[in-house]
């Protein structure tokens, strides 16, 4: 799954990519996640059987097709269409924005509409502390979900690699969880959103560190995203927290059970103002890749004496 692309091709798709979803934002008719959703909610009502082995078999159905787009030459125009549309750095954002605003105009109830949005938990009953912290949780590990790791992907195996990772990250958004449906069947759709996920939720670690407190940062992502149920979205949130000087976490209450989540971070709990902060985190980071790739096709330039 590696891409045949020269590296200032993967460089400007990026940046084309991102403008795309700085100026557009996510299509309002039609998007294929939602297209894909509908084939994941057939899957699933097909081979569910409350089976490893059938959950494998179903994984398998939704991702192998994909390989075969390597046989493809896909153009580059093509290749920054796809990763504008598998990259959703505008709708989080916008999202965290809205209850963010909802909390401004000091409407609660609106506030625990809007995170309902972004979250699993259940939210009608949530004050404003944990309104926040719920939403910095889901920018900071979103940040990964849908920015991050979907442009580690295209830049290590291109448009198809993307549309891979996507896929499992879906699929492990919509059977990852371990509760009588889905502990057997979604087993493998876990495993394999965890695998994808390693390396570019350490990579998400350093890049939210950076625009902080660094060494605190790194130190929370060690110390204590090790105590989430999460191996990749612990890190993720506590280095997020870190770098912002606040704690998130705590208790969260979902379908049928409860989970005590370990506080993340360093600080007093997060405010408001946290929303925007974490959202920030997100895209400069995102901007930051571009440019430090296209940078480095600059260096690589000067050194080599042709693009490369």
């Amino acid at each position: 799954m590696i891409t045949t692309m020269p590296l200032w091709q993967i460089s400007l798709a990026l940046m084309m990519a991102l403008l795309l979803d700085y100026l557009l934002g996510e299509p309002r008719r039609f998007h294929p996640l939602v297209g894909l959703g509908r084939i994941i909610t057939k899957v699933e009502a097909r081979l569910n059987n409350d089976s490893k082995l059938f959950g494998v078999a179903a994984l398998a159905l939704l991702v192998l097709p994909c390989l075969v787009l390597y046989l493809l030459e896909l153009p580059l125009w093509l290749q920054i269409i796809i990763l504008y549309l598998v990259i959703g750095g505008r709708s989080l954002t916008e999202h965290g924005t809205a209850v963010a605003l909802a909390l401004a105009s000091g409407t609660i109830e609106d506030a625990r509409t809007k995170v309902s949005y972004i979250v699993s938990r259940k939210t009608d009953s949530l004050d404003e502390p944990k309104v926040v912290s719920a939403t910095v949780e889901s920018m900071l590990e979103n940040g990964n979900d849908a920015v991050f790791g979907a442009l580690f992907w295209f830049i290590v195996g291109g448009a198809p690699a993307a549309i891979i990772y996507r896929i499992a990250n879906t699929l492990d958004a919509r059977w990852g969880y371990r509760n009588e449906r889905f502990n057997q069947f979604g087993w493998a759709a876990a495993k394999f959103d965890d695998l994808l996920n390693w390396l570019p939720a350490r990579l998400t670690v350093l890049t939210y560190a950076a625009q902080g407190n660094f060494r605190q940062s790194l130190r929370c992502a060690w110390l204590q995203g090790r105590q989430c149920a999460s191996p990749n979205g612990g890190p993720v949130m506590a280095a997020g927290a870190g770098a912002m000087n606040v704690t998130i976490g705590g208790g969260a209450e979902y379908d049928g059970y409860r989970c005590d989540k370990p506080l993340l971070g360093v600080g007093t709990y997060a405010d408001a103002s946290a929303i925007r902060k974490a959202c920030a985190l997100v895209d400069y980071g995102a901007w930051a890749w571009a440019g430090g790739l296209a940078l480095l096709c600059i260096v690589l330039y000067f050194i080599t004496g042709t693009l490369v």
